[in-house]
């Protein structure tokens, strides 16, 4: 309810006409009076519950471009990066939950040159409450990279022209928070020659750890000097033996796209092999040093990726794939699943949707198996801009994989960014990993399965677990694994023809 707002002051410090940062670095607020108007015409107004009365910003519906801003002074060199978020409420009649709105935040610094790394903030789509005066707290950016001691402008701007913003009415803004993040501790380096070390995976093969990646000169798939190799480590990521040789075919371009286990417990690797035409070859290995060739099975509709491999009781290992051309909009693209029931020496494409459109087309997508012939699987969108269509698909099968239920979710803090699943039955609390291009964050959102099956608007908000180069495509495709209690996450970073192989490290989370 209203009356149970916990409105914070902002403090802000002037010393000389500068900003200083406080003695501590406690979470600053901004109550609505606060906070001025940066574009549109939004309205300071009073908002009455009973005897209580509180300042709010009332931000259309119907209007669009309206925003207000604040300043809240800089923080110590012992954070990072800031997590900021919002409390909203309405007192319009026609709230109900069935309905959205979406914010995003703008973010940027002030030093002695003038204003400094401007961000246009994601798009946040949530539910509205069930009746008027509830209050909805919103995590707009769950970490936001800063440098110390630099004032912060925050900006927050309601999105009524998104599709996804079906409430017409008001919303009132209370209250801004903006709180300090430590950074996350370093990734391990795997492999940093010369050239574009990319797209690895990761595995645990009994207590060790096995990096897979792909090395060529450039951000290309094909080109002949493009070879697979591998790394393995038995003190936790660490340190890694000696690079070895997993594929490097004459006249093909060799890349890492999925991994797995087969039912003895030997890895799975997917290698695309392009030269002559797409071919998808699978090796297999007991050690990690020394891969076989085990099948490249001949499809119907060929795959641009097949991701990683995983067990489906009653049906046998299963894999995801994905079809057609990234920079077409067209309604030529396809998704489905392979299964083999021979550990992997043959293989079935079923086709689960085909002739969609690019906005449609779910690609690079991880699953799981969650018992009971469940399987939740969650992939990017190829779509850009500043809208929430950008969000992950969900998709969801409950007959072990024979059909599927796909949506659009609320996870938006994305760019190209490839997701990677891990399920701890134990716990019960499904890990979903992802890397934001261009901002350069590692992203977890962890939740319990049947929280999202049926609501994927319900995930949580993420949390920064590595950061790598602040790039679009000399950075990301994240790849997960699990080794005892904690997760691994094997990633590449770097900017030009010269990038990184790493791995960073995250406890499985215990409880959400």
């Amino acid at each position: 309810m209203l009356s149970r707002l916990l409105v914070g002051s902002v403090l802000l410090g002037m010393i000389g006409g500068s900003f200083v940062a406080m003695a501590q670095d406690a979470p600053r607020f901004l109550t609505a009076s606060e906070l001025s108007i940066a574009t549109g015409k939004p309205s300071l107004v009073t908002m009455t519950s009973g005897s209580t009365h509180v300042p709010v910003w009332s931000l259309s519906g119907g209007t669009e471009g309206q925003s207000v801003a604040g300043v809240v002074p800089g923080f110590s060199a012992d954070y990072a990066g800031v997590q900021v978020e919002i409390v909203v409420t309405t007192n319009e009649a026609e709230t109900n939950a069935s309905l959205e709105n979406v914010y995003r935040v703008h973010l940027s610094q002030l030093n002695a040159s003038g204003i400094s790394g401007y961000t246009l903030g994601k798009p946040v789509r949530t539910a509205l409450s069930n009746a008027p005066f509830q209050t909805r707290t919103i995590v707009l950016e769950s970490f936001y990279p800063v440098t110390p001691n630099v004032p912060l402008v925050v900006r927050i701007q309601r999105e009524p022209g998104d599709p996804a913003d079906t409430f017409t009415r008001p919303d009132g803004l209370v209250l801004v928070k903006v709180t300090p993040l430590k950074a996350p501790a370093k990734a391990h380096l795997v492999q940093d020659v010369p050239g574009y070390n990319s797209w690895p995976v990761v595995q645990a093969l009994g207590d060790k750890l096995v990096c897979v990646y792909s090395r060529g000169t450039a951000h290309t798939i094909d080109e002949d000097l493009r070879a697979v190799y591998a790394r393995t480590s038995t003190d936790a990521g660490k340190t890694w033996s000696p690079e070895t040789v997993v594929a490097n075919t004459p006249g093909g371009g060799e890349v890492t796209i999925g991994k797995g286990l087969d039912s003895k417990g030997a890895m799975l690797l997917w290698v695309r092999r392009i030269g002559k035409g797409w071919n998808h070859d699978l090796y297999r290995t007991t050690d990690g040093v020394t891969f076989t060739h085990l099948a490249t099975p001949k499809f119907d509709v060929v795959p641009i990726q097949i991701t990683d491999v995983f067990h489906v009781p009653k049906v046998g290992l299963m894999a995801l794939w994905f079809a057609g051309k990234y920079d077409d909009n067209g309604p030529c693209h396809a998704w489905g699943t392979l299964t083999s029931s021979d550990d992997g020496a043959t293989w079935t494409q079923h086709v689960v949707e085909s002739e969609l459109t690019r906005e449609e087309w779910p690609t690079e997508p991880s699953a799981v198996s969650l018992g009971d012939g469940t399987i939740l699987a969650v992939a990017r969108s190829e779509m850009g801009g500043p809208t929430t269509v950008c969000s992950q698909f969900q998709m969801v099968s409950r007959d072990g994989g024979r059909t599927w239920k796909r949506f659009r979710t609320n996870i938006g803090d994305v760019l190209a960014s490839t997701p990677s699943l891990i399920y701890d039955a134990a716990t019960g609390l499904l890990s979903n990993y992802y890397y934001e291009r261009g901002r350069g964050v590692l992203r977890r959102r962890v939740v319990r399965p049947d929280d999202v099956l049926e609501r994927p608007l319900a995930w949580p908000a993420s949390e920064a677990v590595a950061l790598g180069s602040a790039v679009t495509f000399d950075a990301g495709n994240v790849n997960a694994t699990f080794l005892g209690n904690t997760h691994f996450l094997a990633y590449y970073s770097g900017k030009g023809a010269n990038t990184s192989v790493l791995v960073a490290t995250a406890f499985a989370p215990t409880k959400k």
